[in-house]
């Protein structure tokens, strides 16, 4: 965008429209045969036409060239050694404008049009009164002038080359930004395959071994360590998906299926067998998008493990529902019983769980009910195309 320019660089172009107004007057009233008042006002112009370079430099060229039009139509040269059309003032006040104009972005061709204007016009000046100049003076305006042009092209060059370093720069940096998160992202994965992972496979090892390993092992209890090592090797499916996604571009497709709301029903029923007192209420739509539907599916199985951990042995209810354009997911558990010492928690599945519900645009709302219990409850927008009436299990 042309500006006026800032700082020092303001002064010395202040400087230099001042310098051309004061020389233009004096060149007009000692070199030319001119009334007073046509000096000031051709001053004026031919000033306002270097300080327009800046700001409107297409503006400017017009100011300038028809200053020299009615400059060299008002006034007569004092004696034939006189420059005429383009008085000294008039040629290097436009040759600024022209250079100016071209650092501030006219094009290449369009400064060579603008070159080949103002010979024009210098030429008809002179087949118009030959009596007042004579041809060789305007070879010097036509060299001036394409110096003026040749040094704005240079000028604007080297400031887009600048223009595109910084550009570059900046891309670098944010390329040097992603370089570091993905290794970032690499050492997350590295440290939980290290550690969670190794402790999930020793869960799954020790839990398969159990019951040949101790002796008279009830049938039970049997049944309780194959579940548990059923559950850590989910687990652990989960946390290899999840490996791989943050190993991985994030453009990569999953490389598994994902849990929906077909699935609620089995993860309210794992998390009964685990001990808890959990119920599923009313019928589970299903028929919506896949993401609306991981995203249920999270905030369940994390409402139910937050309740399980804080809350043992309390009742929970679980339900899903669609009213409207939007899906409203709640998990609420009644207060504990007796004075229970639930497990300490990181905040970090709050945190997951609002995480996702922004990512669909949806609300959240997590809070201690007046009773002593929890309340999560959730509402995703699922558009005018969700569930076509399909249902899964209640419980």
């Amino acid at each position: 965008m042309n500006r006026w320019p800032r700082g020092r660089w303001a002064w010395v172009a202040a400087l230099g429209v001042a310098t051309l107004l004061v020389l233009t007057v004096m060149d007009l009233a000692q070199h030319y045969d001119v009334p007073l008042g046509a000096v000031l006002a051709l001053a004026i112009a031919r000033a306002l036409a270097l300080s327009l370079a800046w700001l409107r430099p297409r503006v400017a060229m017009v100011v300038s060239l028809i200053t020299t039009a009615v400059t060299a139509a008002v006034t007569t040269p004092v004696s034939s050694s006189e420059p005429w059309p383009w008085g000294t003032t008039a040629a290097f006040g436009h040759a600024f404008v022209i250079a100016i104009a071209g650092a501030r972005g006219l094009g290449r061709r369009e400064q060579v049009g603008w070159w080949v204007v103002t010979q024009a016009l210098g030429i008809v000046a002179t087949a118009l009164a030959p009596d007042r100049g004579s041809w060789r003076g305007l070879i010097t305006m036509a060299v001036l002038s394409a110096v003026a042009v040749v040094v704005g092209d240079l000028i604007h060059s080297r400031r887009e080359t600048s223009r595109r370093l910084v550009e570059q720069e900046t891309i670098s940096k944010v390329e040097r930004a992603e370089r570091e998160r993905l290794q970032e992202r690499a050492r997350i994965a590295r440290e939980l395959h290290d550690v969670v992972a190794h402790h999930l496979s020793v869960v799954v090892v020790r839990a398969d071994s159990a019951p040949h390993r101790l002796t008279d092992v009830p049938d039970n209890v049997r049944e309780e360590f194959t579940e548990i090592a059923e559950a850590a090797r989910v687990s652990l499916t989960e946390m290899r998906r999840v490996l791989r996604l943050l190993r991985e571009p994030v453009e990569q497709p999953q490389l598994g299926p994902q849990p929906g709301l077909e699935h609620l029903a089995d993860l309210v029923e794992s998390t009964r067998r685990a001990g808890a007192d959990v119920r599923l209420v009313g019928d589970v739509p299903t028929g919506f998008d896949e993401t609306v539907e991981l995203t249920a599916y999270r905030i369940v199985q994390e409402g139910l493990s937050n309740a399980v951990r804080h809350a043992p042995h309390a009742a929970v209810e679980v339900s899903i529902k669609q009213s409207g354009d939007e899906l409203e997911v709640t998990v609420h558990n009644t207060p504990p019983p007796g004075t229970p010492t639930p497990a300490p928690g990181s905040g970090h599945g709050l945190t997951g769980m609002r995480e996702r519900i922004h990512l669909v645009e949806g609300t959240l709302s997590t809070a201690p009910t007046p009773e002593g219990g929890y309340l999560v409850q959730a509402v995703i927008p699922v558009g005018k195309e969700a569930a076509s009436g399909d249902h899964s299990h209640g419980g």
